[in-house]
């Protein structure tokens, strides 16, 4: 039986686009005088060393910093810091109403549901923490972070890692196969089923679902079987 439901958000729970056509931009216009205004802040200077761990800097100008970083954004490179600081951009555009977060029409109810019946529900993307809780406190349909038990980001491990979900499965104490997992990327799904958890893949519309896909595919939540 699932007990406990962990979704992706992008093309999963969310359109790609939004992320993409909206997050990426503001955080990308708005990161350089960030970085300027912000980098005496403990939190600030621990991302931005980590920034520069990870790209093998020994030592780096602040503008080397903020051009790597930059560079990373306009890859979406699943760095760890830039998801971090990208988060502390976004909390300003969330709370001054400048966006809500889009979710599919169907998520809230779904996820709503759920959550009456008595089933965890449980965030992993590759967005820090923070910027998921920020994601899901600000949507289109409202504020939905306290339907969630908890959260897991890139800090938990790669997300096409089977190890990432052994973690996430021991950090929520309960089997891994009454752990379903919801996403739009095989891979991941392929990585979570290793682990031992259950799987299904989203396949939004216009997208079919894979024709040699061995996970169960659906259209959407509503189609989603969680028994």
């Amino acid at each position: 039986m699932i007990t406990t439901i962990l979704t992706d958000i992008e093309g999963t729970t969310s359109s790609i686009s939004f992320v993409k056509d909206v997050l990426f931009p503001y955080a990308r216009e708005r990161l350089p005088a960030f970085v300027v205004t912000h980098a005496d802040e403990p939190d600030v200077q621990h991302w931005l060393h980590e920034a520069a761990r990870e790209a093998g800097l020994v030592s780096a100008t602040q503008q080397e910093i903020i051009d790597l970083l930059i560079s990373w954004i306009d890859a979406d490179r699943k760095s760890t810091a830039l998801k971090a600081l990208q988060g502390m951009i976004w909390k300003d555009g969330y709370t001054n109403g400048e966006y809500t977060a889009h979710v599919y029409p169907e998520v809230p109810a779904r996820l709503r549901a759920w959550h009456a019946e008595g089933r965890r529900l449980y965030v992993y993307s590759s967005g820090s923490v923070p910027a998921q809780k920020l994601f899901f406190g600000h949507t289109d349909a409202g504020d939905l972070a306290p339907l969630f038990s908890g959260w897991f980001d890139t800090e938990t491990g790669p997300k096409r890692d089977a190890e990432s979900y052994r973690r996430i499965a021991a950090a929520v104490g309960t089997p891994a196969d009454t752990i379903l997992f919801l996403s739009d990327i095989v891979e991941e799904l392929d990585a979570a089923r290793a682990a031992g958890l259950q799987t299904t893949l989203l396949a939004r519309a216009p997208s079919p679902c894979p024709s040699h896909c061995t996970h169960r595919c659906v259209a959407d939540f509503d189609a989603v079987e969680a028994h």
